[in-house]
């Protein structure tokens, strides 16, 4: 899990806005219609991330309702000391 988390937050293309989207979950769990919002951001846009960070255990929808909530899994939750170390390193490298 600690290569997936690195390579989907930090390494690859998107990750800056996947660490945005994290960051913002963390916060409270939300719909893709909410962090669109909060984030200031394309609703397709979210939800290309959104399933990108799905398709890698990171977060997991609440059922398959439009206004589903985005959680974390069990999987991101017992690597959550490696989730901080992504994101503050991110955080670190664009201030």
């Amino acid at each position: 899990m600690e290569g997936v988390l690195w390579y989907v937050l930090a390494s690859s293309r998107g990750g800056p806005t996947r660490v945005r989207i994290v960051q913002a979950l963390d916060e409270r769990p939300q719909n893709a219609n909410q962090l669109a919002e909060e984030l200031d951001m394309d609703y397709t846009t979210i939800r290309h991330h959104l399933d990108v960070l799905m398709e890698n255990n990171v977060v997991r929808r609440t059922d398959d309702d439009y206004a589903a909530v985005y959680l974390f899994t069990d999987q991101a939750k017992s690597n959550w000391g490696i989730v901080e170390e992504v994101l503050d390193t991110v955080a670190e490298d664009d201030p």
